[in-house]
């Protein structure tokens, strides 16, 4: 099967979140018009064939033309596929339609981030799933909604997956036969709180069901987000911790549903792939360069922003060590409403720290900010020793499990999403010291966890210290991952969900 980008790529733009708990101006219908055409035509253009490299770069890095006579005549040649039409508008052929009930996917495909890499592959395994069985009541088709669009992420994808995803937009669901799953963050579902193709497209008793597969990383959702969650027939969540959460927040109980997410073992299996060449990728921000094949590395993955805690992760990291050590961290990371300055970030929240110099040097730590193809990220992480994330909060922490299908001994904050799949057996579960408020954006007063520093030093020494153990307990990461959660494990439990939806 086909591989599409880590959670790790991140959509680019200086765009704010939306407020959960502001309610959406009303929509006219010629700018949800606009939009669906935009959108649709985007998703279309990103895979067709031909496109010149400025056109793409115009197309997908500026603002939508307001225009849709010139944006139509300067692009319409390249349409391959129009777009959906709504149920009750003239002229459309019912002979289009697929001949089964469908299951429309609305994700934000095209812009590499969390939810596009959580969608891909969910689809790519639902769609294996289907060749297989060949017994399938249902068809699948996707729309690309939720979040910006990046050239680079899509034509980072292997040719066969986005000749897959013009074979699914192809694909013509009768509304009134259709499961629509909207996966994205609530304030995407129509009525959207910001600019985006709704999801449901048009009304949402024009579908047979429509799902909201969604998550937070915090410790709750707010009232406008529970408000719309209430408004789906089912939301699918990832883990219990959401189940509790959402309920705990009044979305109701009998439309909450766990579907775990699937981590591509064959993809990200240790035994195919050789060590990347680090050093060719990351600049050194602090400390003296060690020697290619010496010494233990450490490797986090995750888009600059303070809920990964990365400043945490510094602290614990030079705290800890020094240049004698013979240790180095390895950052794999992208802007998340930021700049790409990583190296004066570092530099900056070390002077303003209590962590002195140490006597034999800082210990080195490495950036690596470029844009990693989806089929180099195995070796990335088979260059690592260790793997460490001591987030605030995760929704399900793609990195994590892809490091752990990689036999990669891992360290994350027992919290949020990972409570899912890391134990004692397979990892190493970062004691939560406390809870703290979130103070800024839109979820400024929740709760997220503010993992020990002092405990996560003494895990990043025992992994230096007891390599043998913490190999033992990656092996065990993979096994776990390959038993819960490979993809035909969790294509068949979506499948399930949708076939009891088509049989009621």
């Amino acid at each position: 099967m086909s591989r599409v980008m880590s959670s790790s790529g991140e959509a680019e733009g200086n765009i704010e979140p939306p407020n959960p708990n502001q309610l959406p101006p009303p929509t006219s219908k010629w700018k949800l018009s606009l939009i669906f055409f935009s959108s649709s035509l985007i998703l279309v253009l990103a895979i067709s064939l031909g496109l010149a490299d400025l056109f793409k770069a115009h197309l997908l890095r500026t603002p939508l033309s307001s225009n849709r006579t010139a944006f139509h005549r300067i692009f319409g040649h390249f349409i391959a596929l129009g777009p959906r039409r709504h149920p009750d508008s003239d002229g459309a052929d019912p002979s289009s339609y697929a001949s089964s009930p469908c299951v429309l996917w609305m994700a934000p495909f095209l812009s590499g981030g969390g939810y596009s890499s959580e969608a891909w592959s969910y689809v790519l395994s639902l769609h294996n799933h289907l060749r297989i069985k060949k017994t399938s009541r249902f068809q699948v088709g996707i729309e690309q909604h939720g979040d910006l669009e990046s050239l680079e992420f899509w034509e980072g994808l292997p040719a066969d997956v986005r000749s897959l995803a013009m074979t699914l937009h192809r694909t013509r669901c009768e509304p009134n036969r259709t499961i629509v799953v909207c996966h994205s963050e609530p304030g995407a579902w129509n009525p959207p709180l910001f600019q985006t193709l709704p999801c449901p497209l048009y009304g949402y008793e024009d579908y047979r069901y429509v799902i909201g597969r969604t998550m937070f990383e915090s410790d709750r959702v707010g009232p406008e987000h529970a408000r719309r969650c209430n408004r789906m027939d089912y939301v699918w969540v990832p883990t219990d911790f959401h189940v509790r959460t959402f309920v705990s927040s009044g979305v109701d109980p009998s439309k909450v549903v766990k579907v775990v997410q699937p981590v591509d073992v064959e993809f990200f299996d240790p035994e195919k792939y050789e060590p990347a060449d680090l050093f060719s990728l990351g600049e050194l921000i602090l400390g003296q360069r060690l020697s290619r094949k010496e010494g233990f590395v450490f490797l986090s993955v995750f888009k600059w922003e303070f809920r990964k805690g990365w400043d945490l992760l510094l602290s614990a990291y030079l705290k800890e060590f020094d240049g004698s050590d013979g240790v180095s961290l390895w950052l794999l990371t992208n802007p998340y409403h930021s700049d790409r300055d990583f190296g004066n970030k570092i530099v900056e929240y070390v002077q303003k720290s209590d962590t002195s110099v140490p006597v034999k040097g800082w210990a080195p730590i490495y950036v690596i900010d470029a844009h990693i193809p989806q089929s180099d990220l195995p070796m990335i992480y088979r260059a690592a020793d260790g793997f460490v994330l001591p987030s605030r909060g995760e929704g399900w922490g793609r990195p994590i499990v892809e490091a752990m299908a990689m036999s990669l001994p891992v360290i994350a904050t027992n919290w949020s999403g990972p409570t899912e799949y890391l134990t004692e057996e397979n990892g190493y579960p970062l004691p939560v010291e406390r809870m703290a408020e979130v103070v800024e954006g839109p979820f400024k007063g929740h709760l997220w966890a503010e993992p020990s520093v002092g405990k996560l030093r003494r895990l990043v020494r025992r992994l230096v210290s007891d390599p043998d153990e913490g190999r033992n307990r990656g092996k065990q990461a993979r096994r776990d991952m390959i038993r819960r959660f490979s993809p035909e494990i969790v294509a068949e439990i979506v499948a399930q969900e949708i076939e009891k939806l088509l049989q009621s």
